[in-house]
């Protein structure tokens, strides 16, 4: 017990410092970053907002809010060197980057269906119980053109489009931890429309279950 106090702060510097180096990365591929609120243990838990039943504990923007993120390094230093430390991180998404996501058991056969058929994919995040892939920004009147084109879209499928975020590796939730399942590869990032995605998407959502509590 005692070996386990004494390296129990050195581990969580490491945590912090691996935490502020993801946000400055994103920072510096353009995507803003903002710290999102913590997942507490003991009685003063689950999440460091304060809501006693928070369903998305350490998994949610709370202060500074989603519309102060930001790319600018200097800020994005000192909040989780100072302000925050610790904090996940979270990506505003709209501006430089989108997403969908869907349940993991959906995403990892999506996955292989775009590899067999050869249809290029960008980074892929899994988050507690779901995938989420990384797309080209869009708006919500280009996605509403695309799935009206649709006769029925699951409703496993969610959309991080404006207004909306992800969150990156190594983040840590109330309910488990986020990691890469395909990480964001050079300086050049791609990222591929939603609407070239959609159709294997929805395919592979259709019989899925949506067993989330979370809504990211």
């Amino acid at each position: 017990m005692r070996r386990m106090q004494l390296r129990w702060p050195g581990s969580r510097r490491r945590e912090q410092g691996a935490l502020l180096l993801a946000a400055l990365e994103a920072a510096d591929r353009g995507w803003p970053v903002v710290p999102g609120a913590r997942a507490v243990r003991g009685v003063f838990g689950p999440c460091s907002c304060g809501e006693q039943r928070c369903p998305l504990a350490g998994a949610h923007p709370h202060d500074p809010p989603l519309a102060a993120a930001t790319t600018d390094g200097r800020m994005v230093q000192w909040w989780w060197e100072h302000r925050a430390p610790g904090a996940p991180v979270l990506v505003a998404t709209g501006r430089s980057v989108c997403g969908v996501s869907l349940p993991a058991a959906a995403g990892e056969r999506v996955l292989r269906y775009f590899a067999d058929v050869g249809v290029p994919v960008g980074p892929v995040l899994a988050v507690p119980a779901r995938h989420v892939l990384l797309v080209a920004p869009f708006t919500l009147e280009e996605l509403g053109g695309l799935l009206a084109e649709r006769p029925w879209v699951p409703g496993s499928l969610r959309y991080h489009g404006p207004g909306g975020y992800v969150l990156l590796p190594p983040s840590q939730t109330g309910a488990g931890g986020v990691h890469w399942v395909s990480p964001p590869v050079g300086d050049g990032l791609w990222l591929p429309q939603v609407g070239t995605l959609l159709e294997g998407l929805i395919a592979a959502s259709v019989a899925e279950p949506d067993g989330s509590r979370l809504a990211y």
